[in-house]
Protein backbone atom coordinates (compact mmCIF):
# COMPACT_ATOMS: atom_id res chain seq x y z
CA UNK A 1 0.00 0.00 0.00
CA UNK A 2 2.85 2.37 0.78
CA UNK A 3 4.22 1.90 -2.67
CA UNK A 4 0.94 2.80 -4.41
CA UNK A 5 0.33 5.66 -1.94
CA UNK A 6 4.19 7.18 -3.10
CA UNK A 7 3.08 6.97 -6.42
CA UNK A 8 -0.43 8.81 -6.12
CA UNK A 9 1.20 11.59 -3.97
CA UNK A 10 4.19 11.81 -6.73
CA UNK A 11 1.05 12.25 -9.47
CA UNK A 12 0.00 15.03 -7.66
CA UNK A 13 -3.05 13.04 -5.72
CA UNK A 14 -4.29 13.24 -2.13
CA UNK A 15 -4.01 9.95 0.03
CA UNK A 16 -6.37 9.32 3.13
CA UNK A 17 -5.11 6.33 5.15
CA UNK A 18 -7.59 4.75 7.74
CA UNK A 19 -5.48 2.59 10.42
CA UNK A 20 -6.35 0.88 14.02
CA UNK A 21 -4.21 1.74 16.86
CA UNK A 22 -3.04 -1.80 17.19
CA UNK A 23 -1.32 -1.66 13.22
CA UNK A 24 0.35 1.49 13.56
CA UNK A 25 1.77 0.28 17.09
CA UNK A 26 2.85 -3.12 14.91
CA UNK A 27 3.68 -1.47 11.82
CA UNK A 28 5.53 2.45 10.39
CA UNK A 29 2.23 4.26 9.74
CA UNK A 30 2.85 6.18 6.59
CA UNK A 31 3.15 9.79 8.01
CA UNK A 32 3.96 11.39 4.50
CA UNK A 33 0.39 10.98 3.29
CA UNK A 34 -2.27 13.17 2.32
CA UNK A 35 -3.86 12.79 6.06
CA UNK A 36 -3.47 9.46 8.30
CA UNK A 37 -7.09 8.93 10.09
CA UNK A 38 -5.76 6.30 13.46
CA UNK A 39 -9.02 4.67 14.67
CA UNK A 40 -9.67 2.26 17.50
CA UNK A 41 -10.25 -1.09 15.56
CA UNK A 42 -10.71 -2.78 12.38
CA UNK A 43 -14.13 -2.61 11.79
CA UNK A 44 -13.79 1.02 12.18
CA UNK A 45 -11.53 1.33 9.69
CA UNK A 46 -14.02 -0.65 7.34
CA UNK A 47 -16.51 1.40 8.38
CA UNK A 48 -14.48 4.92 7.45
CA UNK A 49 -13.20 3.51 4.21
CA UNK A 50 -16.36 2.33 2.88
CA UNK A 51 -18.16 5.68 3.71
CA UNK A 52 -15.27 7.88 2.33
CA UNK A 53 -14.76 5.32 -1.01
CA UNK A 54 -16.03 6.22 -4.04
CA UNK A 55 -15.48 2.84 -5.29
CA UNK A 56 -13.52 -0.30 -4.33
CA UNK A 57 -10.85 -1.90 -5.82
CA UNK A 58 -8.62 -4.85 -4.79
CA UNK A 59 -5.21 -5.13 -5.30
CA UNK A 60 -3.10 -8.77 -5.22
CA UNK A 61 -3.39 -9.25 -1.04
CA UNK A 62 -3.90 -11.79 1.63
CA UNK A 63 -6.91 -12.84 4.17
CA UNK A 64 -7.22 -9.15 4.99
CA UNK A 65 -7.73 -8.23 1.21
CA UNK A 66 -10.39 -11.00 0.53
CA UNK A 67 -12.37 -10.08 3.84
CA UNK A 68 -12.84 -6.29 2.83
CA UNK A 69 -13.60 -6.58 -0.74
CA UNK A 70 -15.84 -9.91 -0.20
CA UNK A 71 -17.28 -7.55 2.93
CA UNK A 72 -18.38 -4.81 0.36
CA UNK A 73 -19.17 -6.71 -2.53
CA UNK A 74 -21.68 -8.59 -0.21
CA UNK A 75 -22.92 -5.14 0.66
CA UNK A 76 -23.56 -4.35 -2.46
CA UNK A 77 -25.59 -7.41 -2.74
CA UNK A 78 -27.87 -7.02 0.03
CA UNK A 79 -28.30 -3.03 -0.98
CA UNK A 80 -26.49 -1.09 1.72
CA UNK A 81 -24.78 0.68 -1.40
CA UNK A 82 -24.40 0.97 -4.72
CA UNK A 83 -20.27 1.20 -5.29
CA UNK A 84 -18.50 -0.27 -7.84
CA UNK A 85 -16.89 -3.08 -6.86
CA UNK A 86 -13.23 -4.53 -8.86
CA UNK A 87 -10.17 -6.89 -8.83
CA UNK A 88 -6.88 -5.55 -10.24
CA UNK A 89 -5.79 -8.67 -11.96
CA UNK A 90 -2.10 -8.14 -11.89
CA UNK A 91 -0.50 -10.97 -13.86
CA UNK A 92 -3.64 -13.23 -13.37
CA UNK A 93 -3.69 -12.72 -9.73
CA UNK A 94 -7.37 -12.98 -9.21
CA UNK A 95 -8.08 -15.77 -11.91
CA UNK A 96 -8.40 -18.89 -9.33
CA UNK A 97 -10.51 -16.96 -7.04
CA UNK A 98 -12.71 -15.84 -10.20
CA UNK A 99 -12.56 -20.24 -11.02
CA UNK A 100 -14.26 -20.54 -7.73
CA UNK A 101 -16.72 -17.63 -8.05
CA UNK A 102 -17.60 -19.18 -11.27
CA UNK A 103 -18.19 -22.53 -9.67
CA UNK A 104 -20.39 -20.86 -7.04
CA UNK A 105 -22.50 -19.70 -9.66
CA UNK A 106 -22.75 -23.27 -11.49
CA UNK A 107 -23.79 -24.45 -8.23
CA UNK A 108 -26.11 -21.92 -7.74
CA UNK A 109 -25.10 -20.23 -4.22
CA UNK A 110 -24.16 -17.01 -6.11
CA UNK A 111 -26.51 -14.85 -8.84
CA UNK A 112 -25.30 -14.39 -11.84
CA UNK A 113 -26.45 -10.80 -12.52
CA UNK A 114 -24.80 -10.30 -8.76
CA UNK A 115 -21.02 -12.37 -9.99
CA UNK A 116 -21.76 -9.86 -13.35
CA UNK A 117 -21.15 -6.53 -10.84
CA UNK A 118 -17.77 -7.70 -10.06
CA UNK A 119 -15.42 -5.71 -12.30
CA UNK A 120 -12.60 -7.28 -13.36
CA UNK A 121 -9.15 -5.87 -15.18
CA UNK A 122 -5.50 -6.86 -15.96
CA UNK A 123 -4.94 -3.35 -17.17
CA UNK A 124 -5.17 -0.35 -14.85
CA UNK A 125 -6.64 2.17 -17.69
CA UNK A 126 -9.19 -0.88 -18.39
CA UNK A 127 -9.83 -1.00 -15.10
CA UNK A 128 -10.23 2.97 -14.11
CA UNK A 129 -13.14 3.08 -17.12
CA UNK A 130 -15.21 0.14 -16.52
CA UNK A 131 -15.08 1.64 -12.99
CA UNK A 132 -16.36 4.76 -14.50
CA UNK A 133 -19.21 3.59 -16.69
CA UNK A 134 -20.34 1.42 -13.88
CA UNK A 135 -23.95 1.27 -13.38
CA UNK A 136 -25.37 -0.25 -10.12
CA UNK A 137 -28.03 -2.41 -11.71
CA UNK A 138 -31.34 -3.42 -9.78
CA UNK A 139 -29.93 -7.24 -8.82
CA UNK A 140 -33.27 -9.17 -7.66
CA UNK A 141 -31.77 -9.37 -4.23
CA UNK A 142 -32.87 -12.44 -2.55
CA UNK A 143 -34.69 -10.59 -0.07
CA UNK A 144 -37.92 -10.93 -0.89
CA UNK A 145 -40.73 -7.96 -0.40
Amino acid sequence: MGVIANAVLEHGGEVIGIIPKRLVEAETAHHGITRLEIVDNMHQRKARLAELADSFIAMPGGTGTLEEIFEVWTAMQIGYHEKPVALFDVMGFWQPMLNFLQHAVDEGFIRDSFYQTLIVSENSQSLLQKIDNFIAKDLQRWVKK
